[in-house]
């Protein structure tokens, strides 16, 4: 269970960036996207997905893999993502709270769209397989391959 890439988005519509770490700060989110220090929904301070789901889709439709495709934060393997909604969990030296699944929108239904899928087949597709919206509870700095663990009952969380 680690981290597979990392990538900020420092405004809407500019391409991703690929990072080999990125900043978090408490409350805040990622040093750098777009969407640090806003509150505008629940979970907005950093998202994850499962490189086996970006794979699985990219093979279902004949694409090259491409672990950039959805635009989340944090690219994961070895772990199922949907398990960690409203638990603690340890990305790298942080602590974060997994908020929400992180469910399909137009914006990517529309951005991975072809002719041999439509827009609300993409969605269709990515319900439930989209990741996860998180929020950062401890500063410090992420990088690739770092460890992703849940905050087991009883553990000393902070």
């Amino acid at each position: 269970m680690h981290v597979e890439r990392l990538f900020l988005s420092p405004s809407r519509g500019e391409a991703q960036q690929e990072c080999r770490q990125i900043e978090l700060l408490a409350g805040k989110g990622i040093v750098g996207d777009r969407h640090f220090a806003k509150a505008d929904w629940a979970g907005q301070q950093l998202t994850l997905i499962e490189a086996e789901e970006i794979e699985r889709f990219c093979a279902h439709t004949g694409r090259a893999n491409d672990l950039s495709i959805t635009r989340r934060n944090v690219v994961t393997r070895d772990i199922r993502l949907n398990e960690l909604v409203g638990r603690q969990f340890r990305l790298g030296n942080c602590l974060l709270v997994g908020v929400e699944t992180c469910e399909p929108c137009r914006t990517l239904s529309q951005r991975l769209a072809n002719e041999a899928l439509s827009p609300p087949e993409v969605v269709k597709y990515w319900v439930g397989r989209g990741g996860l919206r998180a929020n950062v509870l401890t500063s410090g700095r992420l990088a690739c391959g770092d460890a992703l663990a849940p905050v087991e009952s009883g553990e000393e969380a902070a």
